[in-house]
C-alpha cells in the first residue's frame, strides 16, 4: 500500500472563478467577501452571469493537498465526484498534477459535481456561493482505513462536518491515521461553519487531533470570544499544535505553551482566493519535513504569497524555486 506524506479529505468543487465589481455584487444580490451556500437552481443563474470564466478543481483542503504536491509532497485527496462532465474534469486535473485523486466518480450518483461560483473584485476579495451536490455526500464508504493508516498527515475539511456522515468519516479517518503513527489536523474553514458546529469541533480537537490551522476570527469563533490572545490559549489548551494566521498581521503558532510569531509582508492581492490554503500547504510541507515551526510558517507565507498574486487559488509559479529564492529550502 501506498504511504502519503500527506492525504486530505474534503469537498471536491470545481470552483468558477470571475472578475466582478461591487455593482454587479449588488444587482446579483451577492455578499462581499464570505462564502454562501446556495441551491442548485441559484448556481445555475449565477453560473450563467459570469463573464471570462476560469474553471479549476477547487475546495479548501483540495487546494492545500495540490499546494503540498507542488513542493514536492506525494499526496492524496479524498472526496466525492459524480461521474458527470464536471467530475470528470475534476479527477483528471488532479491526477494530471500528481495528486492521487483516491476515490473514481461515482457513476449514477446522486447529485451533480459541486461547485463553486467566486466573484473576485477589484481589491481581490472574493465572493464564494458554492453549491455543494454530491462532495457532501461524503461518508465513511468513501474513506479507506489503509489509505488513512498510511498518511504521515491527514489534512480534514470543516466544511464537511454539516452532515453526520461526514463527521463520522473524520472521526474514523483520524482515528485510523493515528494508529498508523500519522498525524491529524483540520482547517476550521470558516466562523459559520464553527457557529453550527462548536461542541462538536471542540470534542474533535481535544480528542482527535494534533493540529488546528485558521484564521483569526475562525479561531475566536471556538470560544465565542472577540479577544484573539484569549482564543490562541483557550485552543491551544485542548490541542498540541495551533496556527493562525492573521493577514496583514502576520502568523501566530503555539505549540504546546511555546509561542513563535511570524510577521508577513503586505501586498495587495490579485485574488485572495486560496490565500489560507496555499499557507496550510507551506506549513504542512515544513511540517512534513521536519523544519521548525518558525520556518514552516515562513514557508506557508511565501506561498499564500505567492497565490494571491494571480487569478485562482493554487499556485503557478515553480514553488520550490520560490522556497530557494527565500532561504527557505
Amino acid at each position: 500500500m501506498k504511504t502519503y506524506d500527506i492525504v486530505g479529505i474534503g469537498n471536491a468543487i470545481v470552483d468558477v472563478i470571475s472578475q466582478s465589481d461591487d455593482s454587479f455584487l449588488d444587482l446579483m444580490g451577492i455578499e462581499k467577501g464570505i462564502m454562501q451556500l446556495i441551491e442548485r437552481e441559484r448556481g445555475e443563474t449565477l453560473y450563467g452571469a459570469m463573464e471570462n470564466r476560469v474553471q479549476t478543481p477547487g475546495g479548501s483542503v483540495a487546494n492545500t493537498i495540490a499546494g503540498a504536491g507542488a513542493l514536492g509532497l506525494s499526496a492524496g485527496f479524498i472526496g466525492r465526484v459524480h461521474d458527470d462532465a464536471l467530475g470528470r474534469f475534476y479527477a483528471d486535473a488532479m491526477n494530471d498534477k500528481g495528486i492521487d485523486f483516491v476515490n473514481p466518480p461515482v457513476p449514477g450518483g446522486e447529485l451533480p459535481t459541486s461547485r463553486s461560483m467566486i466573484f473576485v473584485s477589484p481589491d481581490g476579495e472574493r465572493s464564494m456561493n458554492t453549491y455543494l451536490g454530491i462532495s457532501s455526500e461524503l461518508s465513511s464508504d468513501d474513506v479507506s482505513s489503509e489509505v488513512a493508516s498510511n498518511a504521515k498527515i491527514m489534512f480534514l475539511e470543516g466544511y464537511l462536518f454539516d452532515k453526520d456522515k461526514g463527521k463520522s468519516a473524520f472521526l474514523e479517518a483520524a482515528r485510523d491515521c493515528r494508529k498508523g503513527g500519522g498525524k491529524t489536523g483540520i482547517a476550521i474553514s470558516d466562523p459559520f461553519c464553527v457557529e453550527r458546529h462548536r461542541a462538536d469541533f471542540l470534542d474533535l480537537i481535544e480528542k482527535d487531533l494534533d493540529f488546528v490551522i485558521g484564521n483569526e476570527e475562525e479561531i475566536k469563533s471556538l470560544f465565542e470570544t472577540d479577544d484573539l490572545e484569549e482564543a490562541i490559549t483557550k485552543t491551544g489548551a485542548i490541542c498540541p499544535l495551533v496556527v493562525c494566521t492573521r493577514s496583514g498581521d502576520g502568523v501566530t503558532v503555539l505549540a504546546e505553551g511555546n509561542r513563535v510569531d511570524v510577521p508577513v509582508t503586505k501586498i495587495v492581492p490579485v485574488d485572495a482566493t486560496g490565500a489560507g490554503d496555499q499557507f496550510a500547504a507551506g506549513f504542512l510541507y515544513g511540517l512534513a519535513t521536519g523544519r521548525d515551526l518558525e520556518t514552516c510558517a515562513k514557508i506557508g507565507n511565501v506561498c499564500a504569497g505567492e497565490v494571491i498574486s494571480h487569478i485562482g487559488p493554487r499556485p503557478e509559479a515553480d514553488m520550490p524555486e520560490l522556497l530557494r529564492k527565500a532561504g527557505l529550502l
